[in-house]
């Protein structure tokens, strides 16, 4: 086993490395006659003298690796209660915590019982890639007829040598027309130049005939699972079914390289929508927080504190 395993990518040292950089993220790893047991990366930040265990950007999930155990069922609940207990108690000093959860970790109620808080979130999932036909037919019809519309009225090619610049050019017009905060460029190439190397991520851009970027997304993976990690489009080109064909050639590209594909999921209801069309599984995660202040409990600073991070 690795001495790194984890349930996803969004885990592992390089990703860590690369959207944080060195030094700006910690572990606790819990080990037992030199194999690990378990292990929970966190990232620290710190404003207004609040310390935040918190989420890097651009990164889905982080919480807690249980190493596999051959232990019968409620054997193992207690096992990770003992492994949870001696993670919390060896975490840094803090004023919030505040971690998305792998969808594979189910139990939480051993975070319950120290005092921390839950709220679930979600993502959809295609969990078969093999069949492209099976694919394809369970995707709603409006998805299907978007992708028809892309490739034979505007005559839209997917192409994936534009580099990080367009991409980010045309995301940050979603960013904009929906009066959100943009992508930290830096963030986006380092992921990008980091991923491209490894050979774990690919750009995916929607172009017509006059060299105009419709869509375009970026795919990062490992060999479980293909992450739809950003994506945008032009809004004074939205109707020409681009976004449709450009996720439509992710899934199909990741096919070759993974066994799943997570959207990555929303709770905006719009994108929540349109994930939901392309037939993938609804599949819930935790949201699992912790505030150790009573200044902060009362809210002051707090949305401030985490919303700039």
């Amino acid at each position: 086993m690795s001495p790194y395993e984890h349930y996803s990518l969004f885990g592992e040292p390089w990703w860590l490395d690369t959207v944080v950089g060195p030094g700006n993220w910690d572990e606790v790893r819990i080990e037992s006659g030199g194999r690990l047991e378990a292990r929970l990366p966190y990232v620290i930040r710190r404003k207004y003298r609040v310390t935040l265990l918190g989420m890097p950007p651009l990164t889905q999930c982080l919480g807690p690796y249980f190493a596999p155990g051959n232990a019968k069922y409620a054997k193992e609940l207690g096992r990770q209660k003992d492994l949870v207990k001696k993670i919390i108690s060896r975490l840094p000093r803090h004023h919030i915590f505040l971690q998305n959860f792998h969808h594979s970790v189910t139990n939480w109620l051993p975070w319950y019982w120290h005092g921390y808080k839950q709220s679930t979130r979600y993502t959809y999932v295609l969990e078969d890639l093999a069949r492209e036909e099976d694919l394809w037919k369970n995707m709603q019809s409006n998805i299907r007829s978007d992708i028809r519309k892309a490739k034979n009225r505007f005559k839209l090619q997917v192409r994936s040598d534009l580099g990080p610049d367009r991409l980010l050019s045309v995301c940050q017009k979603t960013f904009q027309r929906q009066e959100r905060k943009g992508l930290p460029e830096q963030v986006v190439r380092r992921i990008y130049d980091t991923c491209e190397k490894r050979g774990s991520g690919r750009a995916f851009f929607a172009v017509d005939e006059q060299d105009r970027v419709h869509a375009a997304a970026y795919l990062v993976w490992d060999e479980r699972t293909a992450y739809y990690l950003l994506g945008g489009g032009d809004p004074d080109l939205r109707n020409s079914g681009a976004h449709s064909l450009i996720m439509w050639e992710a899934i199909k590209y990741a096919a070759t390289v993974s066994e799943t594909f997570d959207f990555e999921g929303s709770m905006i209801e719009p994108v929540e929508r349109f994930f939901r069309a392309f037939g993938a599984r609804q599949v819930p995660y935790h949201q699992i927080t912790r505030i150790n202040s009573r200044w902060l409990k009362a809210g002051w600073l707090m949305k401030d504190v985490i919303i700039t991070h």
